[in-house]
């Protein structure tokens, strides 16, 4: 079979289509559905939809530093270094773009 003979088969996860193939078996004379094969029927499996992957609960993960004495210095002295790195990273960003509309813009010819 085709799938232009089945075009409402398609995968429940991607939307691809999905071409069905007679299985060769045991032959059945005169099956006009079928052809000259036997599929087995499928047996009735409740359809679970499967669900997209989840990080686990916050509590959950943050149990591990809950005897955890905090300490301000180091805290202040990581958020000052992740601040200092994003700043950089949006200036390159920003000094890129200027770089690229510049590079776009041809001068004209006289």
């Amino acid at each position: 079979m085709s799938r232009d003979t089945h075009p409402g088969v398609q995968c429940p996860h991607c939307q691809s289509h999905l071409a069905l193939v007679p299985v060769p078996g045991n032959t059945v004379p005169g099956n006009p559905v079928l052809g000259n094969t036997v599929v087995p029927p499928i047996p009735a499996v409740p359809l679970v939809v499967k669900e997209e992957w989840q990080p686990p609960p916050v509590a959950e993960v943050l149990a591990v530093y809950a005897g955890r004495a905090k300490d301000t210095v180091t805290a202040t002295r990581g958020a000052a270094k992740v601040r200092e790195s994003l700043n950089r990273a949006k200036a390159a960003g920003a000094q890129r773009r200027a770089a690229q509309q510049t590079a776009r813009r041809t001068p004209k010819s006289a």
